[in-house]
């Protein structure tokens, strides 16, 4: 007996034309035994300088990987740098001041 809907799940139904797969790329590793082999990465991720050997479970330096645009960050901002952003320099020498003269009184 037959089943009505048997082959639901075992067929995609979507047309092959309609959705593009993700871009993928090779990148190489090489391990201290001389070992080389690609990794089938995402190709807009960044790839890891290591990565572990799947003969030797050593781990294995990246060939070839051109070096991506340094992104150019902003310097971190100190305590110091937010203190001054609200106070000028002659205030915060009165707050020290006054703050000096209350503990020693």
């Amino acid at each position: 007996m037959k089943l009505r809907g048997d082959r639901h799940g075992r067929t995609s139904y979507e047309h092959p034309g309609s959705y593009e797969p993700a871009g993928r790329r090779s990148v190489g590793y090489s391990c201290a035994h001389g070992h080389t082999f690609e990794v089938p990465l995402a190709s807009d991720v960044d790839a890891p300088a290591v990565w572990d050997c799947r003969q030797h479970g050593t781990e294995a330096t990246i060939l070839h990987e051109p070096e991506h645009e340094q992104k150019h960050a902003k310097p971190a901002r100190t305590h110091w740098d937010m203190l001054l952003e609200r106070r000028s320099i002659p205030e915060l020498e009165d707050l020290l001041a006054e703050r000096l003269r209350l503990l020693r009184g």
